[in-house]
């Protein structure tokens, strides 16, 4: 697992400074990232990342900055155990994330939490407009013709799971669509014509070459798209 650098805050507490003893690691986006793959490099989660940086969308851009990990900075009187106590994660966990060779810790000491997907399922943030446009920033990347159609997960026997692990149950205006990874690779945002800013999140038997699927959250809104030809930029490409 990647790590970044986990430093130790000893001038504050000897100075009697109040701080905050939760923080989070942090990330440069560079381009042709995607939640998904960053998600997946530092062995963490989408939700975890958006939850953390209280993103209202899925689209990240070059050199925009990301808390990773939350940290717990270690204060008098605690033990790896109280610590994953606190967390729900074993002593054995703690040491590997942070690469500790004894149980011992020293007030001021910064470790990384890894959150478990048990504790926070994996959601997609809806867009910001109604029309899913994030930003008035114009979709940049390699954009293909593909033929729409639409799905929800308000269905019968729908786990409203999608392959990447968003809960689309939890947010129903999730922008999330399926895809043929070959043609647009899970993670990628994308810009739908008619849709809006989306994550390519899922997959489907069905979705082959330039074909997409994109969720809707009713099946009423799914019916009344239909089929449609579109244009769909893949952004960072």
């Amino acid at each position: 697992m990647k790590k970044l650098v986990a430093g130790i805050a000893l001038i504050s507490l000897i100075a009697g400074v109040s701080v905050n003893n939760v923080s989070a690691e942090e990330y440069e986006v560079e381009k042709g990232d995607s939640l998904w793959k960053i998600a997946q490099e530092f062995d963490t989660t989408i939700n975890e990342i958006i939850e953390i940086n209280d993103l209202e969308e899925t689209v990240i851009f070059p050199e925009q900055k990301l808390q990773i990990y939350e940290e717990y900075e270690v204060r008098k009187g605690d033990t790896l155990y109280g610590i994953g106590k606190k967390y729900d994660v074993s002593v054995d966990e703690l040491m590997e994330w942070n690469e500790l060779s004894s149980d011992l810790i020293v007030i001021g000491q910064v470790l990384s939490i890894v959150t478990t997907s048990d504790e926070a399922e994996i959601r997609a943030a809806s867009t910001v407009s109604e029309d899913g446009v994030a930003s008035n920033v114009e979709p940049e990347g390699k954009t293909i013709s593909v033929s729409a159609t639409a799905y929800t997960a308000e269905c019968d026997g729908c786990s409203g799971i999608t392959y990447t692990g968003i809960n689309l149950n939890e947010n129903r205006n999730a922008k999330v669509i399926a895809v043929d990874p070959s043609v647009i690779p899970l993670g990628t945002e994308v810009y739908v014509e008619g849709y809006g800013y989306a994550i390519a999140g899922d997959i489907g038997s069905a979705i082959k070459g330039n074909r997409i699927d994109i969720h809707l959250p009713t099946k009423k809104e799914a019916l009344e798209w239909g089929v449609r030809t579109v244009n769909v930029t893949i952004m960072n490409e």
